[in-house]
């Protein structure tokens, strides 16, 4: 069978991306240069506390964390240097009228001045190329800081992780997590550098702060491990979906106390992750089911959300649909590319025409594209069940996510504390 390729306007993550590098000559991400570099690092505490904490009417309202202020605070500092592409604060946003109050921006910027490049979509683990752009070629300007667990040798890690800002912004304080970054690892999933990112959902203490991943062939645009995150101070659709409780049979995570539920009615099929004893518990569940994915060349996107309490975990198959012809034309012009925001409900638009006919039912139509068949989610759930060692008995409607903690439009609005005992940044 001949590869599958679709043609798409890669997104502009770094300044240097379109650059022809020979060599360096400059203060770069490679081997050449970040050994020796002074980055400032956001240091850690291994096992820091239960990512499950026990709520009261006597617990303290939610502040706003060191981590928090010193992402904007250097993201803004590099917005006052010119590094971005555009203002993504001038960028128009509006929300859908309907039940699900799906968010719209039109972001003409991001793809400006670009050219379709061809992506191959059927195949979710490729090899790293360092011929090919990647974070290494990136100018340390772009990097705001080293993300890492405090331990001895922290200052002189070999393969730092790192926090860098994203040119093309999709939203205020748009970043990029790029774990051990020296290792120039593929972008797949593994549980290090998955923990690392639920470890950073939790240490900015802000649930506006949302992590998502994409594999390749759901929309990642470079083959170099990488998250993104940024803040909307607005619940995504997905976060207020309603969804059916998994009741599971086989010891496991019932043990480490994590539960399973399943999406209903919403436009994409997907599970959602929460609970556990501890944040190495809920990590590691949804690590191995996105490893059983990538491994079964099914692409797939991740959000992670409130706080690193609760994941959403989609298996897609837009991508796929598209180079087999089998996605409808008119959605295809409006040059959406659903990855991970926009199956959370935060599509981005880059034509104004489609921004200003933007409707809850053309979200609907255009997210329903991306979702498994039912019946080919309900055997991918099987199998990531599985590789839980777990197995479905029955499923229980619940209602906590319209109604509750995670409705996050009823939030109070966090206020300034103290630097935070159990992290530290070096100089």
């Amino acid at each position: 069978m001949d590869m599958l390729t679709i043609k798409r306007v890669p997104t502009v993550v770094s300044n240097y991306q379109e650059e022809e590098v020979v060599g360096c000559g400059r203060n770069c991400l490679g081997k050449c240069c970040l050994p020796v570099s002074k980055l400032p690092l956001y240091a850690l505490k291994r096992e820091r506390v239960d990512l499950v904490e026990s709520s009261s009417e006597e617990e303290e309202e939610p502040r706003m964390s060191f981590l928090h202020h010193l992402v904007l605070g250097q993201w803004e500092d590099r917005m006052r240097r010119g590094l971005f592409r555009y203002d993504v604060t001038t960028c128009e946003n509006r929300i859908t009228p309907g039940e699900y109050a799906f968010i719209a921006q039109l972001n003409e910027g991001r793809h400006l001045k670009k050219r379709p490049t061809e992506f191959r979509v059927d195949q979710v683990l490729q090899p790293f190329n360092g011929d090919k752009f990647n974070f290494t070629k990136v100018g340390q300007e772009e990097v705001l800081f080293r993300f890492e667990e405090s331990h001895e040798s922290a200052a002189d890690s070999n393969s730092p992780s790192v926090v860098a800002i994203n040119v093309s912004p999709i939203e205020y304080g748009h970043v990029l997590l790029i774990p051990r970054i020296l290792d120039c690892l593929p972008q797949r999933i593994d549980h290090s550098s998955f923990l690392l990112a639920l470890q950073m959902a939790k240490e900015a203490a802000d649930p506006f702060f949302r992590l998502g991943y994409n594999s390749l062939g759901a929309f990642a645009t470079i083959n170099h491990l990488h998250f993104q995150a940024y803040y909307l101070q607005l619940p995504f659709p997905v976060e207020k979906a309603p969804t059916l409780r998994i009741l599971l049979t086989q010891k496991g995570l019932q043990d480490r106390e994590i539960m399973v539920s399943q999406l209903s009615n919403y436009p994409v099929r997907g599970l959602v992750f929460e609970g556990g004893r501890s944040m190495a518990d809920l990590s590691n569940a949804v690590a191995s089911s996105c490893i059983f994915l990538q491994e079964n060349n099914i692409p797939f996107n991740v959000l992670i959300s409130d706080c690193g309490r609760r994941i959403f975990l989609f298996p897609q198959c837009y991508a796929v649909k598209q180079a087999l012809g089998e996605v409808n034309p008119e959605l295809l012009e409006t040059q959406v590319n659903p990855a991970v925001w926009e199956i959370s409900g935060h599509i981005v638009l880059k034509r104004r025409k489609d921004f200003e006919e933007a409707s809850e039912e053309l979200a609907w139509r255009l997210l329903a594209e991306v979702s498994l068949p039912e019946e080919r989610f309900r055997e991918v759930k099987a199998y990531i069940l599985e590789a839980a060692g777990l197995q479905e008995s029955d499923m229980v409607e619940t209602n906590t996510n319209q109604e509750g903690d995670s409705d996050l439009s009823n939030l109070p609005t966090p206020h300034i504390s103290h630097l935070p005992q159990d992290c530290m940044v070096r100089h």
